[in-house]
């Protein structure tokens, strides 16, 4: 290469060449050396900078290059659009925001920058603005399609953000604009749920049986999906039938018999419930949620407790950082009477993630060891967080407790 180049070096592009060159080859410092050429022969080369940038180790460094350049060469768009990139690998979504925003200060009809205005909005919780951005985005390409852009992205967060609004129907309305390919399958379940939500359960049901399934794997979501919307509309009678159709079509798909399990229990056919999680112990070993529902719902009926005790940290053993299967651990030893390990596994549970659930049997303990203050606080937190959760209304039930 440099024979080739040897004529052309009062060229930048001869300079940045052999830097690229040098930079596969593993060669930094030649990589830096002729960067630096590059730019002695043409201050202002894009390409001589960001070569610079790459090649220097040290991420400040090379950050401070691109914002001098920047400073000096403010036009400079490809530098500017890698470092709006960088500044989102590292987190800083609002200086990412403001350079994109010059990005399309400067090109209006930019649509990549457009599209990383709407996504970064969101990251910032600017939901009026990544609306915006983003609906111009769409209607965009629904004028002018482009194969190399795909709005599927856009219309998934857009329903999002619809739904944070509780608008339901416009969050249906761009679920329903995704076409097949990858999201395709989660969009329409999530269409299905709203749909649900809204109070048409004929109409998300047609819609999760309209769908193409590719294989057992999402056909066994489309099941444990159909049957999760009945059993919160409390049609447990038709939950277990859509599980059971599934099972005679896939006997042995460990997430359908998970979910026929848990449809058993709320129907209270606790044997049968307990011989399907028997069954997935069976088929996977290392399925740590079997062990931890067949566990739990032990402790729960306050029978078998030291079976309980072991299901539960076995499930741990599989899952060691399971909040859920923390909660569980701490409930068994509560049931137990070790008030002691209770507080502190379920502090820890909690710690990990804030749930309602564990924060409701947190509560409870404390409770029976006196900390009545502490107890209601986490119940409050938890009916600010969940206020129709079943297991807050029926501990303070039990307990005669009023928040």
């Amino acid at each position: 290469l440099e024979d080739v180049l040897s004529p052309y070096l009062a060229m930048h592009e001869a300079h940045i060449a052999l830097a690229q060159a040098a930079l596969a080859n593993g060669d930094k410092v030649r990589a830096i050396l002729e960067a630096r050429k590059a730019l002695t022969v043409k201050p202002d080369s894009e390409l001589g900078i960001l070569t610079l940038a790459q090649v220097t180790e040290d991420k400040k460094a090379s950050m401070q290059l691109l914002t001098t350049f920047l400073s000096t060469y403010p036009k400079a768009r490809d530098v500017r659009l890698t470092y709006a990139r960088i500044l989102i690998e590292q987190k800083q979504y609002e200086h990412a925001r403001r350079e994109f925003q010059l990005l399309l200060d400067e090109k209006p009809d930019d649509l990549s920058s457009t599209y990383a205005l709407g996504m970064l909005s969101v990251q910032t919780n600017d939901f009026d603005t990544a609306e915006k951005y983003l609906t111009a985005y769409v209607n965009a390409l629904t004028k002018t399609p482009d194969e190399d852009r795909d709005p599927t992205q856009a219309f998934i967060v857009l329903a999002q953000i619809a739904e944070e609004r509780k608008n339901i129907n416009a969050a249906i309305t761009w679920l329903s604009q995704v076409e097949p390919g990858d999201a395709y399958l989660g969009a329409q379940i999530k269409r299905a749920q709203l749909l649900a939500k809204r109070g048409d359960m004929v109409d998300a049901r047609a819609l999760l049986t309209s769908i193409k399934p590719e294989g057992e794997r999402d056909r066994a979501r489309i099941i444990i999906t159909e049957a999760q919307l009945l059993r919160d509309a409390n049609l447990i009678a038709d939950a277990q039938s859509v599980l059971q159709a599934g099972l005679q079509e896939f006997p042995n798909n460990t997430d359908v018999l998970y979910d026929y399990a848990m449809v058993s229990e709320k129907a209270n056919n606790i044997a049968l419930m307990e011989s399907t999680l028997r069954k997935i112990i069976y088929l996977a070993p290392d399925n740590p949620h079997a062990y931890n529902a067949l566990g739990y719902s032990f402790a729960e009926r306050n029978i078998r407790l030291e079976e309980a005790l072991t299901l539960v940290e076995k499930a741990l053993a599989l899952a060691p950082d399971d909040a859920f299967i923390m909660d569980s651990l701490g409930w068994v030893h509560f049931r137990l009477g070790n008030l002691k390990e209770a507080e502190e596994t379920l502090r820890k549970a909690y710690q990990l993630r804030p749930d309602p659930e564990i924060g409701v049997h947190l509560g409870e303990v404390l409770w029976v060891k006196g900390k009545k203050e502490d107890a209601q606080q986490l119940w409050r937190d938890a009916n600010i967080k969940d206020p129709q959760n079943d297991t807050l209304k029926s501990t303070l039930t039990r307990l005669r407790v009023s928040l």
